[in-house]
């Protein structure tokens, strides 16, 4: 299985080592999820996004590429492609004031264009959204906060997989959706945090050993 996993933070990927003051938990989720799908066969591509310095902020050259009037920037053209090849994908990224950092909703933008990754259908009777991803067959969410999860989901209404899966990949008809989040993380003790990564690293080596074509609606 091919996984294209998109990480936003700003230590980038480095910030996986446990170094006081350059670590991220959202890092080391993403390395877990990585020695998972190695450890398993897979192959990962990794799209860092403060590593590759991605510009979020949709100008008009890039509104008029989403709308087909002229070229993406090479950048997002790359990623185009990379996840054209994806069989699942991947977004790690911690939680800023209820939702994703902007990277990854610039990337969500930027990159999911019509006619490109999905395209709408005219006089549809119910949802008129189509992917242009055949082999595409799922995508996860691992999102870090302080806050604890039954807030997340109960008092703030889970805003992040509202956008992520029912307002773009499940519009479009990407069926396997699951969310794993890591929640409380500031109070966890390093041996849970610990416990957490494992528990990853399983979750994805499994993943990893699933086919596509079986994959389970987790949404």
């Amino acid at each position: 299985m091919r996984i294209m996993l998109v990480l936003d933070h700003a230590y980038t990927l480095a910030g996986a080592v446990n170094t006081p003051h350059q670590r991220g938990f959202t890092p080391a989720v993403t390395a877990a999820a990585i020695r998972g799908v190695e450890a398993s066969g897979g192959v990962v591509d990794l799209v860092d996004l403060s590593k590759d310095d991605f510009n979020p902020a949709m100008g008009r050259k890039d509104l008029l590429a989403w709308r087909g009037y002229g070229e993406p920037d090479s950048q997002v053209r790359d990623y185009q492609t990379r996840l054209l090849a994806a069989d699942h994908l991947v977004f790690a990224f911690p939680i800023y004031w209820e939702a994703m950092p902007a990277a990854t909703k610039g990337f969500i933008d930027k990159v999911i264009a019509q006619n490109v990754l999905y395209r709408e259908v005219a006089n549809a009777r119910g949802n008129p959204f189509r992917s242009l991803m055949p082999q595409l067959q799922g995508v996860t969410a691992l999102t870090v906060m302080s806050t604890p999860h039954a807030a997340y989901r109960w008092w703030f209404g889970n805003p992040v997989t509202k956008i992520l899966f029912k307002g773009t990949f499940g519009k479009i008809g990407i069926k396997n959706l699951t969310w794993r989040n890591y929640p409380s993380i500031e109070s966890r003790s390093p041996d849970q945090r610990e416990k957490m990564l494992t528990e990853t690293k399983r979750h994805f080596a499994l993943l990893s050993n699933t086919s596509p074509v079986n994959a389970s609606n987790r949404g």
